[in-house]
């Protein structure tokens, strides 16, 4: 499994970003791409038209929610805070019209570096080890919530 970091400009500069600490373990198995409103990221936009790439992304109840991660190549996280994410969502056709994979997990965050955190939201790095849950990367996972619970203390 494979991930795109999609990041809002402003993350790039918060101490606080976990996206950073996901590229910095999986390395290889992450592609950041900064988040250009006017300018949508051509590769990207090509994965999702070709259903190669699925936006992690909550489903309403109305939508599809049969997407599982391991229908997809690689899965594409917005790399921002919710109210940020909400907006990156809003104003980027091609991510409305992407399939969407939900996150399930029964632990609630625990990221306390930052403040107005929605309920049943999770930052990046939690995103990814929940989904690496769902796959045989056991490995990774553990690296990943290991340097996440130093990162986060």
């Amino acid at each position: 499994m494979k991930f795109i970091l999609l990041t809002h400009e402003r993350e790039l500069l918060k101490g606080t970003n976990t996206g950073r600490i996901v590229n910095e373990v999986l390395g290889g198995d992450v592609i950041i791409i900064l988040w250009k409103r006017k300018q949508p990221n051509d590769f990207l936009v090509n994965l999702l038209d070709t259903k190669k790439a699925a936006l992690v992304f909550p489903v309403n109840d109305t939508e599809d929610s049969d997407n599982t991660p391991e229908n997809y190549e690689y899965l594409v996280i917005l790399d921002a805070t919710w109210q940020e994410a909400r907006k990156m969502f809003n104003r980027s056709s091609y991510l409305n019209q992407a399939d969407r994979v939900s996150v399930k997990t029964t632990k609630p965050s625990v990221f306390k570096l930052r403040r107005n955190q929605i309920e049943g939201g999770l930052s990046t790095a939690e995103c990814v080890i929940a989904l690496l849950g769902h796959q045989n990367t056991s490995d990774k996972r553990q690296l990943l919530e290991q340097r996440f619970e130093l990162f986060n203390q």
